[in-house]
């Protein structure tokens, strides 16, 4: 079943905007809360790979099965799963080591910091943008399949583009002085998360069928893999905080579980 594309795309630019409340809450704390953010990116990471290998997995075989057949469909959700994990892989290696986005800022660098930095603060937002990309692809696709798990989707991406607009915020703001120049930077850079909604979209709506639908569940679970494993684990913990990023990790997957069965999936 396909739901409200303009639901999916407000649910994707909702997630993309929360850059901006990374921005704002640079201005407006004067400390860094480390066991917030390593929770909030294990809570992240928990969502994602739960729902990733219990419910779009499971769905991808599901829909692929009665298409083509059990083997085959297997197979092609296998094969569909890895070339998600790749394609974001590829993303993650076009974007400069020394700007990724995931390195963690703090908000006490914006209190006193050398001037010079607008340079750091841009690539980094610019390296976002790349990033967000398939996160809106995802957050569209399965919202358009089911608006909860989609809703689940886009509040765990929500939580960890906070702490990227800490990091785009940070820079900018001690290279200009300028706060206003940093919010907008900070807001921009998750516009791409409904650009990527609304690219895949346009390209993939005329094809949405049973198995159709089942390869994009399957890309779209390695996508999220990914992201979870490569991005928001090991920034979790170099937050500083393991048990939080544990909990956090733990607490997510327990909140989608108990949230999947509630609702009757």
């Amino acid at each position: 079943m396909v739901h409200s594309p303009w639901f999916a795309l407000t649910l994707s630019t909702l997630a993309g905007l929360a850059t901006g409340i990374g921005g704002i809450i640079t201005f407006f704390t004067k400390h860094t809360s480390r066991r917030f953010l390593s929770a909030s990116l294990g809570f992240s990471a928990g969502v994602m790979i739960y729902i990733s290998l219990s419910e779009m997995l499971p769905d991808a075989r599901r829909l692929l099965s009665a298409e083509i057949g059990s083997k085959v469909g297997g197979w092609a959700v296998v094969l569909a799963f890895f070339a998600g994990i790749a394609i974001t892989a590829l993303i993650d290696f076009l974007v400069p080591e020394p700007e990724n986005p995931h390195e963690p800022r703090n908000i006490e660098e914006a209190q006193a910091c050398p001037p010079r930095l607008l340079k750091t603060g841009i690539i980094t937002a610019l390296a976002i943008t790349i990033h967000n990309f398939p996160e809106g692809i995802a957050t569209m696709m399965t919202a358009l399949h089911d608006t909860h798990v989609g809703i689940s989707i886009a509040f765990a991406v929500g939580m960890h583009n906070i702490p990227e607009g800490i990091a785009v915020a940070v820079p900018i703001y001690c290279a200009t002085q300028s706060r206003k120049k940093a919010l907008i930077w900070s807001f921009a850079s998750g516009l791409t998360e409904p650009l990527g909604a609304l690219i895949a979209y346009i390209l993939l709506a005329p094809y949405l069928g049973g198995a159709a639908l089942g390869i994009i569940f399957a890309v779209v679970a390695g996508i999220m893999v990914f992201i979870s494993f490569d991005e928001l684990l090991p920034s979790a913990h170099e937050y500083g905080h393991h048990h939080c990023a544990v909990y956090g990790l733990i607490s997510g997957m327990a909140v989608m579980a108990v949230s999947l069965i509630s609702f009757g999936k």
